[in-house]
């Protein structure tokens, strides 16, 4: 077995040369065992769902981008409401299989459109049926940033069609910044309207809005908007805290909330459930009971925020809380009360936009996690006629949550040690098993300071196809390997393997202390490591960086790959050349190499080289981070990423005036800020905490060349 100081003597011919050493056979034993099905990998199982519930796509006609709820008017079970972020609210039959949508409302001449703001709630009058009312949400030109408005219209035709020409705005409010809007709307059993809206945004509450009675920001929020006197918007529920605005403002229901997202009343019991997104350690649901403090910003999630300790007093902790190891944001759902699952009657639902996963809770009792990551990328839950779940996917997709198919118990399951993947040979001196490919890339991925080393594995006889834009597309059955070092000392060894049914998944092993044997994670965690808190990603997270817009593989691109690496008798070796005499490639693709970032490329060129690797994954048509609207792909011109001098999206982290990309200023330069800073806010957000400072001055050098936006 190797141990830790044979891996720290570790500078052998093999391991000088080990692309090339890979590409001409390997260092290990040379040819592979008998009964092994791939090069290097024993044949690695997906491992067997431990899933409660899965998602099933229903209405498969619909799709909508920025989709970010879906609503149906009282009694009426023939048809859905989608409202989407950019201003859209369209509808469906809901008998007619969503084959297509129509355009009830249009509002986007009206929205301001940002990360977090746009069109976010839509609720139909209990009595819409005689009225034809319907309310919306949406952050609108003018005050500060924008305001948040709250807006009636009417429908003459049963709401097959909404009159934009009939609005009249009931509530408008000033947002100080771009983020955190909150926006949701719904009529409560007591027939008053209910609105969530966040703190105000920026980081921390700088307002201090979140305990501030005098001010609506961070607050939930309760109408009257049938007894309005003449010329108002809405009247005061007598009953509400303050109503009569001695000591705060009489609209408010319940605050202490830093974004909530999204709010339900259960249909039974009319108890009013809500979600609220945290900023660095939290993400909390809260049983909201009227005049109720949750918190914010003494408290994030059932700890002191900023603080060893605070003053308590008075504060309501949530029901349910679990921890923001990376990037999470919590999505609020419902109380389900369908037939279909019956164990999970009466349980409030729940999910995160980012890692997917879904939860159930009731009061008293600790969260049962349902799904690892079928929820990924939902905004919304709502209930269909029956009380069953459905969930909005942001690109429009919606899908009903059923019981997920019961465990096979004799499936076969995933190593639990790393010796046992055949993917690392833990008795040579470079872990590099046999007929494995080792490879080196232009710009490695920043990883905490790491240093890693690199292979793949295919089938017998398997080959590698490139596609368009030089991603590489590898066959069933593929594995790639890469290794952490810190200090010279392993760390953690991930696998991404695509599996017999064609999808791609992420494994974590974790090195005993002595170097001796990884083990496999079944969830994310993090620990002290030379020094520094290295994060061991969950599989959500894995597959949130490593997705199919970004041809999973990540690295494995003809730019990253087309270099010189250094052969073992010290000559030099092109390295496609090389991948393509082994056969895995039938031909050296054509590639202009990806520029190092400490190399002799133009200054422009090496910074869009560490953003096309550290951050486009994300930021690029139809991947992950698609809210913020970037593409900050290499071969995107600078003009076409919608970065250079664009307003931000997602909150200003407190910068005055401040742009994506101010020409000129990294001060005003959220790109320079995000990738400087730690916890939520952080850019990349996955598995990292610390700041990559030759990165971040390699960017701050290139903005402040910059004199002019190009055209």
């Amino acid at each position: 077995m190797l141990d830790l100081q044979t891996y720290l003597r570790r500078g052998a011919a093999c391991l000088v040369g080990l692309g090339l050493a890979a590409l001409a056979g390997g260092c290990g034993d040379g040819e592979p065992q008998d009964g092994e099905p791939r090069y290097g990998c024993v044949d690695l199982p997906r491992p067997a769902s431990t899933d409660a519930v899965a998602l099933e796509r229903v209405y498969p006609g619909v799709t909508a981008e920025g989709a970010i709820d879906l609503v149906r008017a009282p009694g009426d079970a023939s048809r859905y409401y989608l409202p989407t972020q950019g201003g859209v609210l369209f509808s469906f039959s809901a008998t007619g299989g969503g084959a297509s949508l129509s355009v009830a409302l249009d509002l986007t001449d009206a929205v301001a459109l940002a990360g977090e703001a746009g069109l976010l709630g839509v609720a139909f009058h209990p009595d819409f049926a005689s009225n034809g009312q319907v309310f919306v949400s949406y952050t609108a030109p003018g005050g500060g940033v924008f305001v948040s408005r709250v807006s009636r219209f009417t429908s003459a035709d049963g709401g097959l069609t909404i009159a934009r020409d009939s609005e009249v705005v009931v509530l408008e409010l000033e947002q100080p910044y771009s983020n955190h809007n909150g926006g949701d709307l719904g009529f409560g059993q007591d027939g008053y309207l209910y609105f969530g809206l966040g703190d105000g945004g920026s980081g921390s509450d700088p307002l201090g809005s979140g305990q501030d009675t005098s001010t609506l920001l961070g607050a939930i929020l309760r109408l009257d908007v049938d007894g309005a006197a003449p010329g108002q918007g809405y009247a005061i529920p007598p009953d509400n805290p303050f109503a009569d605005g001695a000591l705060g403002r009489p609209e408010l229901y319940a605050w202490g909330l830093r974004n909530p997202w999204r709010f339900s009343f259960d249909p039974e019991t009319g108890a009013l459930w809500a979600g609220d997104v945290g900023q660095n350690q939290w993400e909390e649901v809260n049983l909201i009971e009227r005049g109720g403090n949750y918190g914010w910003a003494i408290k994030e999630g059932s700890e002191c925020f900023g603080a060893d300790a605070c003053d308590e007093a008075g504060l309501i902790d949530p029901v349910a809380a679990y921890r923001n190891h990376a990037v999470a944001s919590v999505i609020a759902g419902q109380v389900y009360r369908g037939a279909a699952l019956p164990e999970l009657r009466g349980a409030f639902l729940y999910s995160d936009f980012y890692t997917g996963e879904i939860w159930a809770v009731r009061v008293g009792e600790a969260p049962q996690r349902l799904s690892a990551s079928a929820g990924r990328q939902l905004t919304s839950w709502a209930l269909d006629p029956e009380g069953e779940l459905l969930g909005v996917r942001f690109d429009g997709a919606l899908f009903k949550l059923v019981a997920a198919a019961p465990p096979d118990d004799d499936a076969e399951t995933l190593p639990k040690t790393l010796s046992a993947t055949g993917c690392f040979d833990v008795s040579s001196e470079t872990g590099l098993v046999s007929q494995a490919f080792g490879y080196e890339l232009n710009v490695p991925f920043w990883s905490d300071g790491a240093s890693k080393r690199r292979w793949l594995a295919l089938p017998e006889g398997a080959t590698i196809g490139v596609g368009e834009g030089g991603d590489w597309e590898l066959p069933v059955g593929a594995a790639l390997v890469k290794t952490f070092e810190l200090e010279g000392a392993p760390v953690e060894t991930r696998l991404l393997v695509r599996h017999d049914d064609g999808g791609w998944a992420g494994y974590t092993y974790a090195w005993d202390e002595d170097g001796r044997e990884a083990r496999l994670l079944d969830e994310g965690e993090s620990r002290a490591l030379a020094g520094q808190t290295w994060r061991f990603p969950s599989r959500g997270e894995c597959d949130f960086c490593h997705s199919a817009a970004a041809g999973h593989t990540l690295g494995l691109e003809s730019a990253q790959l087309a270099r010189e690496i250094t052969g073992p008798e010290g000559q030099p070796v092109d390295q496609l050349a090389a991948l393509a005499e082994r056969g895995l490639l039938e031909a050296p693709p054509s590639a202009t190499p990806l520029p190092s970032i400490d190399g002799p490329a133009p200054l422009e060129e090496r910074a869009r080289a560490y953003l096309h690797v550290n951050c486009s994954q994300c930021h690029r048509p139809e991947g992950p981070g698609g809210r913020a609207r970037l593409d900050l792909r290499f071969s995107t011109p600078l003009a076409e990423m919608e970065l250079c001098d664009a307003p931000p999206r997602a909150g200003d982290l407190g910068v005055a005036d401040a742009r994506l990309l101010a020409p000129g200023d990294p001060a005003r330069s959220l790109l320079s800020a995000r990738v400087r800073t730690l916890g939520s806010t952080r850019m990349p957000p996955v598995a990292s905490s610390r700041v990559d400072e030759q990165g971040a001055e390699l960017l701050d050098a290139w903005i402040t060349a910059l004199d002019v936006c190009p055209e």
